[in-house]
């Protein structure tokens, strides 16, 4: 029997917190990962969908997400998707080959295949970690740490790298592995300052990320408080939830007229809180399972950290129960208000569709597009990490690949893309039908960059770089093996196709034209009256 190799320990590490499906892509420096067929990772096309498939992946599960790049420009594809990561707080570990320790030299740049200066300080300014082992112990005992570390509150994405001829060596005996920090106790003291502002007010709950992994918690509380919920992207499907984005005035109105706001689990962010011109409330309490990384932009008036499940169940023993006070409703208004608008008519009827179309299991998986917007911000979301959406850094591109780790959980998976972000992601249908992994592509195909356009029509400016040739979506699939079908408006029976698509358990694309007017979601229109 051979002896385990380093590149074999470091997928059996990954595995034990989480990542029990990996992906990469091979190259000539990380090929030791691919020495056993049987738990190699899965090979996608592009490095960057590596670490869009991982964040899926992770966004899905909660777990620990990983993906495995080669040296130099391998490394360098990765890092958009890495800065994703970083902004969405997912616990990623990407490892990545470097060029031979026997070939390097310490202070001189030789010109070695795929060298590079400093290969890991293209990721020090987003990871939460770097981590640099040259020997098997090392790599033993930091890719342990590294994985700890992602998983840990604040949790975010941690880099990696090893030498090519460390990955190939007889693994060292296996260390000690750290698990990730349980987080600390929440004070008493802090809970009982934040129950005195909570007791007897207007309260509105909000859910950011971190919030996704407390449902039963947080429902609670809020149903102690009488308190309306209202999430960020990140949380949507949480119990209870207004299920429209803080940023219709209705929410808004609703937001501002309480006395206190309490936000959980984070996400108090510009994209969520129009860049913090949101009306708030006189009084903030926030809750975080650790304390933030970066300074809160909004001082808190009570602010209690520790693990969140404690910190919910402490509030909700120290508030006394309080009746609803916010009108039930909202979300039905906003919807049938953006029906009846002809500028939002079309849009609604696309989140109507996803919503007859979907099943309660099935990931709904948004790219930065106008009707990836729509879908992300107000499709109904069964259940917390049932959405998955690129808010965070914005990186068109995100919808395919993220869907690819998404489905490798075993997920049905709703794909939500435009013509744009799809083109910069075309060879991860090949990876979609390789693997049978049961995603439906939805390309709302409006013949180029549509927010862009619209940005232009609002400027006055000529349209220029935002009307773009595209493919004939459907033979392009037909050209891979992918089941296709085109629809010739979202009106006319895009539900249907949704819903068969998603029953089939197989990849399948779907194709509809249609210019949407982008929602409020989008910075131009967070103002408007």
């Amino acid at each position: 029997m051979a002896e385990p190799i380093v590149a074999g320990q470091i997928l059996d590490i990954v595995a034990a917190h989480g990542a029990t499906t990996v992906f990469g892509l091979p190259g000539v420096h990380n090929l030791a990962f691919w020495r056993d067929p049987g738990r190699a990772p899965v090979v996608v096309r592009h490095e960057q969908a590596t670490v869009y498939a991982a964040d899926g992946w992770a966004r899905r599960t909660g777990r620990l997400g990983a993906a495995m790049v080669t040296t130099g420009p391998g490394a360098a594809n990765a890092v958009a998707a890495f800065g994703e990561a970083a902004a969405a707080h997912s616990p990623v570990v990407l490892v990545a080959s470097e060029i031979p320790q026997s070939q390097r030299r310490p202070g001189r740049l030789r010109g070695v295949l795929h060298e590079s200066r400093d290969q890991a300080a293209l990721f020090a300014p987003l990871a939460k970690a770097v981590f640099t082992p040259r020997t098997p112990a090392e790599v033993a005992r930091d890719v342990a740490a590294a994985a700890a570390c992602a998983l840990t509150e604040p949790r975010g994405p941690v880099y990696v790298d090893v030498p090519a001829d460390v990955l190939g060596a007889e693994a060292a005996a296996d260390p000690p592995e750290p698990e990730p920090s349980p987080g600390s106790a929440p004070a008493g003291a802090d809970l009982d300052a934040a129950a005195a502002l909570l007791a007897g007010a207007r309260v509105v709950l909000w859910a950011g990320g971190a919030a996704a992994d407390v449902p039963g918690p947080l429902a609670a509380l809020a149903t102690r408080l009488g308190a309306p919920v209202v999430t960020s992207y990140q949380a949507r499907g949480c119990p209870g939830a207004l299920g429209v984005p803080p940023h219709e005035p209705e929410a808004a109105a609703l937001i501002g007229s309480a006395d206190v706001l309490l936000a959980v689990g984070g996400d108090l962010d510009g994209m969520n809180t129009r860049n913090w011109a949101m009306p708030r409330p006189p009084r903030l309490v926030t809750v975080d399972p650790a304390r933030p990384a970066d300074p809160p932009e909004w001082t808190a008036d009570a602010a209690v950290t520790g693990r969140l499940d404690e910190t919910l169940a402490g509030l909700a023993g120290r508030v006394a129960e309080q009746a609803p006070w916010a009108a039930p409703g909202l979300r039905a208004q906003v919807l049938e208000r953006l029906r009846a608008d002809p500028a939002t008519a079309e849009a609604a009827a696309l989140v109507d569709a996803v919503a007859a179309a979907r099943t309660p299991d099935t990931m709904l998986v948004c790219d930065m597009a106008v009707a990836g917007y729509w879908v992300g911000g107000y499709a109904e979301v069964p259940a917390p990490r049932g959405l998955a959406y690129p808010v965070g850094w914005g990186t068109l591109g995100f919808g395919l690949p993220a869907a690819l780790g998404a489905a490798a959980t075993g997920a049905p998976v709703l794909a939500v893309c435009g013509d744009g972000g799809l083109m910069m992601a075309l060879g991860e249908l090949a990876t979609l039908v390789q693997e049978r992994l049961p995603v439906t592509v939805l390309v709302v195909d409006d013949a180029g960059y549509g927010m862009l356009r619209y940005d232009q029509a609002r400027a006055g400016t000529p349209h220029a770089g935002v009307d773009l040739v595209t493919p004939d979506f459907l033979a392009l699939a037909a050209s891979f093996g992918l089941p296709a079908t085109g629809v010739p408006a979202i009106a006319d029976g895009l539900a249907g196709v949704l819903a068969d698509a998603l029953r089939s358990g197989a990849p399948h694309l779907v194709r509809v034209p249609a210019r949407l007017t982008p929602p409020r979601t989008t910075s131009p229109r967070w103002h408007e009256a």
